[in-house]
């Protein structure tokens, strides 16, 4: 555990879901629905599992960490400015021109081991760094990478997880954002991804199955995973967090709508808030809207909400069709096309 950490992990999970909200309403950035499900696997890791310093962030004994799917790169930002990594004021920045913390993650902002943004990669990295370290007998810290549950429809996931196995490195922790939706639909409707804990098995993993959403479970996935790294000492081990897309706000959950949506002015953002000052802990402070907001704008009939937006409900072929008609005057056929 750090020895820097001053919130349990259900208040650093509520704190990075109300700046995430704050951080894409400003920027009119994306991906808030990948921020709200990753968010409390963030808030465990940086609460109860790294070993960090914020005080000098490029620690030689510090564990190290990669957040793969980097287009939810504003809950690592949260996560390390509540911290201690900078200061939380930053995180109003976010996206903005000229401000280090950019869309998908940068290794400029102190804290961050590796940019990340090109799906694919994160993993690929982590395994090196894990495998350098085995090859220096460095012994005093361990790799962890969030993945996507999507990214990992990347072959280069794959070849890093045959390195990672072949090359028996127990010093790295996988954990998959399982949310179960992907760019513009559901997994299954984009790419079969099941059975998807028994693929890496078959890659020579230890695997691990909780609700990604429930930290007591992920508090008790990270403890197996490093007695497994000691047990079971030739295999690498993968986290298989079953989460929710969206998770924490109802109209957000299960909608791909907000994979690549921002909360706007009027009801998103005011029902947003709202919606999270109800589950607020104890202990902490919202900096933007202490009280939550009064009067809130409430959506309208015709407004677009609880509605299913994935690409497979909602994309509806129409082939254009040859139909023949007459030109009575003309006395001939002719062809035309119905789009």
């Amino acid at each position: 555990m750090s020895i820097n950490n001053k919130y349990t992990s259900e208040q650093l999970a509520w704190l990075i879901r109300r700046h995430g909200v704050e951080m894409t309403h400003l920027s009119g950035g994306s991906h808030i629905g990948a921020i709200m499900s990753v968010a409390d696997i963030m808030a465990v890791l940086y609460a109860d599992v790294l070993n960090y310093r914020a005080d000098a962030p490029k620690w030689a004994r510090r564990d190290r960490f990669i957040l793969s799917k980097g287009h939810a790169g504003a809950s690592v930002y949260a996560a390390l400015a509540e911290s201690g990594f900078f200061g939380v004021d930053e995180l109003k920045t976010h996206y903005q021109n000229g401000s280090r913390l950019s869309g998908h993650v940068s290794h400029h902002v102190p804290g961050v081991d590796f940019s990340t943004g090109s799906l694919g990669h994160g993993l690929s990295a982590a395994v090196g760094m894990a495998y350098a370290a085995k090859k220096d007998c460095k012994t005093d810290h361990k790799y962890y990478v969030v993945l996507g549950d999507g990214e990992c429809d990347e072959g280069s996931v794959w070849e890093a997880a045959l390195f990672a196995n072949h090359f028996r490195l127990n010093n790295l922790v996988a954990v998959v954002d399982h949310n179960y939706m992907q760019s513009l639909d559901f997994n299954e409707n984009t790419l079969e991804l099941e059975d998807f804990g028994a693929k890496w098995k078959a890659f020579g993993w230890n695997v691990i199955e909780v609700n990604g959403n429930n930290h007591d479970e992920l508090r008790d996935a990270f403890e197996k995973a490093n007695e497994l790294s000691i047990e079971i000492a030739h295999k690498p081990t993968v986290i298989i967090a079953h989460t929710i897309k969206g998770y924490g706000i109802s109209f957000m959950q299960n909608d791909i709508l907000w994979h690549y949506r921002f909360p706007h002015d009027g009801w998103e953002y005011d029902c947003a808030v709202n919606e999270l000052h109800k589950k607020k802990p104890d202990g902490i402070e919202d900096l933007y809207t202490p009280n939550g907001i009064e009067n809130p704008k409430l959506p309208a009939e015709a407004d677009d909400i609880y509605n299913d937006h994935t690409f497979s409900y909602t994309w509806s072929t129409s082939y254009p069709e040859k139909m023949r008609r007459v030109d009575a005057k003309a006395g001939t056929n002719e062809e035309v096309h119905e789009v």
